[in-house]
Parts: structure tokens; C-alpha cells; sequence
């Protein structure tokens, strides 16, 4: 039911963004369109892990770097790698108090896992092991992949929008340009529709990831209790260095404040999170 949610809104924002390049630029504007959605995917999809990586200052955690932390994550991931038929990803760490964590990379081949230094401090390895087992769930089930695809597709519409208020519609005959207000409309919702679908895409991913924790694990009460802390550290300590456009990755939303709309956040409710991993406790799926 996950999987179908996310392609049918993904489905819907493709379609957005080719009916904004056809509203705004007829058979030329629908054509730059799709070229637009397909060069920032490629984009997206071979250097988005890079550029996450970088923005939060990960570094490498091996056997020589960061043995310490290597030592305590590498047995917990290794072991739910070889349950979940997954390479081993590589592992990051996040020098921020706050506790997050993320994995990003196109595909299970090129997997990487990062934590921060406050969720060392904060979980048990039991815990930990319902967040790591989260994390690769987004892997296994290609979200990283999918949450790029959406990221790229708001991105290409609302720079579609941005183009259109500068330079107008563009038709191939009056009949094509519609009204002024139809256009200042379009600009305005185009990008709010692409944003809400994102989220939405964004929200039901995190729910898969945890339903994957709990049938890995087989306990969920190792990921109730995790992210009840997170819920309540991630108050107490918001992340310093957390940009808007990478939220989406981290397990809990690292971004502070909680008059946010629902509709607009990138994660789920936790309350609502750890009462369907409580009823997967009571039922077993």
C-alpha cells in the first residue's frame, strides 16, 4: 500500500510539472519540461549523497577512522545487513549533539549510514539497532532513490514557476497563453502542490522504514523507545547545521519548532509512528 501511495504521488507531481511546462510554454514549454525533471534526477541521483554527506560535516567511521564508534555500529549493521541481504553500507559520523541519524546513496550498492555523536550518547545498543534497522529499511526499499526523484521533481517545478514569473507564458498562439490570472495562479500552487506532494511522499517512506525495523528486529519495542527519545531530545537539542532541503533523510525531523502544518512536514507525527509500531507488536504485521 506504501509503495503504491508513492507512485501514484509521484505520478501526480511528474504530471504537475509537465502541465506547468505545457500551461506556461506549449509543446516547447512541456518539452523543457521533461528535460528539466530528467537532468536534475540524474543529478540528484548520483551526487545527492555527496552533497548530504558534506553539508553536515560527516567523517568516514572505519577501523582506523573513528575506530572507537566503528567498533560499536559495525557489528549492529553488519548483522542486519546479512538479515536484510544487503552489502555492508559505509558509516558516517555527524559531529553534532543532536540525536539524528540518516542513510543516503542511489542504491544498496552504494549505501552509506550516519549518525550523529548524540545519538551515540543517548541510545542503548538495542535502541540503536531499531534506528540502524530503520535506516537500512529506507535502503532495501529504494527510498533514498525515491525521495531524490521527488526532491528534483519540486525543484524543476518550482523553478518552472520562478521562469514563468519573469518571462510570462509562452504559447503557440494567443489561444495557448490563457489569462493572466489563470498564469499568476499557476505560479503561485504549482509550486505549494509539488511541495505537499513531496511531503506526503516523504511521510508514508518513513512509515515503511519503520514497519521494515520492526519485521527485521522482530521487536519494535527496540524502535518505540528510540524514537520516543528522539522525540524528546530533538527539542531539548535541534541540530544546528540542518538545512530544509535535507530534512527528509533524518529519522526524526531535525528542524525545531512545532507550529509547523502537518500537511507541510516532512516526517510523520511520532505519537502516530509509534502507534502503528505498537499495533504491529499486537498483530505481528
Amino acid at each position: 500500500m506504501n509503495a503504491l501511495k508513492t507512485t501514484l504521488l509521484l505520478g501526480l507531481m511528474s504530471g504537475l510539472l509537465l502541465a506547468g511546462g505545457q500551461f506556461f510554454g506549449g509543446r516547447n514549454g512541456l518539452i523543457m519540461g521533461l528535460l528539466l525533471a530528467v537532468g536534475m534526477n540524474f543529478f540528484g541521483y548520483f551526487f545527492s549523497d555527496r552533497l548530504a554527506l558534506a553539508t553536515y560535516s560527516a567523517s568516514p567511521v572505519s577501523e582506523t577512522e573513528n575506530p572507537e564508534v566503528y567498533s560499536r555500529l559495525a557489528p549492529i549493521v553488519q548483522s542486519l545487513a546479512q538479515r536484510m541481504n544487503l552489502p555492508m553500507p559505509k558509516l558516517w559520523l555527524i559531529p553534532e549533539p543532536a540525536p539524528n541519524a540518516f542513510a543516503t546513496g542511489r542504491n544498496p550498492n552504494h549505501a552509506s549510514v550516519a549518525v550523529t555523536a548524540g545519538i551515540l550518547q543517548l541510545m542503548s545498543d538495542r535502541e540503536l539497532e531499531g534506528v540502524l534497522a530503520h535506516e537500512l529499511g529506507h535502503v532495501v526499499n529504494r527510498d533514498i532513490l525515491t525521495s531524490s526523484i521527488a526532491a528534483t521533481l519540486a525543484a524543476a517545478i518550482t523553478f518552472l514557476a520562478r521562469m514563468a514569473f519573469w518571462f510570462g507564458p509562452r504559447g503557440s498562439d494567443d489561444d495557448e497563453r490563457g489569462s493572466a490570472w489563470g498564469s499568476l495562479m499557476m505560479m503561485i500552487l504549482a509550486p505549494i502542490a509539488a511541495m505537499l506532494i513531496q511531503m506526503a511522499i516523504s511521510r508514508t517512506r518513513e512509515y515503511a522504514a519503520d514497519a521494515t525495523s520492526a519485521e527485521v528486529t522482530r521487536d519494535p519495542g527496540e524502535l518505540i523507545s528510540a524514537l520516543g527519545k528522539l522525540e524528546t531530545y530533538s527539542q531539548r537539542i535541534p541540530m544546528q547545521s540542518v538545512t530544509p532541503a535535507t530534512a527528509h533523510l533524518f529519522i526524526i525531523k531535525p528542524l525545531s519548532g512545532q507550529s509547523m502544518m502537518r500537511l507541510f512536514s516532512t516526517h510523520p507525527p511520532t505519537e502516530d509512528r509509534i502507534a502503528r509500531l505498537r499495533e504491529w507488536y499486537r498483530t505481528g504485521r
